[in-house]
């Protein structure tokens, strides 16, 4: 792929993905074609400060946890209020790098 296609993509997404793991996707998206570069535009990437914001103001009802897909815990937090509000402030500190884990696996199924 072009690099400025490569460069731009990084540039609008970076905050989608742990920084950690920019080089590694900067890698992979120089050896994608242009097919799998369309698909790479059609993957819906979570927003980590949406689910931040989800976390603080419904994270006692498990929504965080349904948006990230994990229902067992998400049931857990409704039935419990969020084990009585620890799970809640302990998902407050990891539900953003939670999500850009999420995206960053979304993104390296398509490769």
């Amino acid at each position: 792929m072009d690099i400025q296609k490569v460069d731009m993509y990084l540039m609008i997404n970076k905050k989608y993905f742990p920084n950690e793991k920019i080089l590694i996707l900067k890698e992979k998206l120089e050896q994608l074609d242009d097919d799998r570069y369309h698909m790479l535009m059609g993957v819906e990437l979570k927003d980590p400060t949406t689910l931040l914001l989800v976390s603080i103001f419904l994270g006692s009802m498990g929504i965080d946890r349904f948006m990230l897909g994990d229902i067992g815990m998400g049931i857990l937090k409704l039935l419990t209020v969020g084990l009585c509000g620890i799970l809640t402030i302990i998902d407050w500190f990891i539900v953003s790098t939670k999500t850009k884990e999420l995206n960053f696996e979304k993104v390296m199924q398509i490769f």
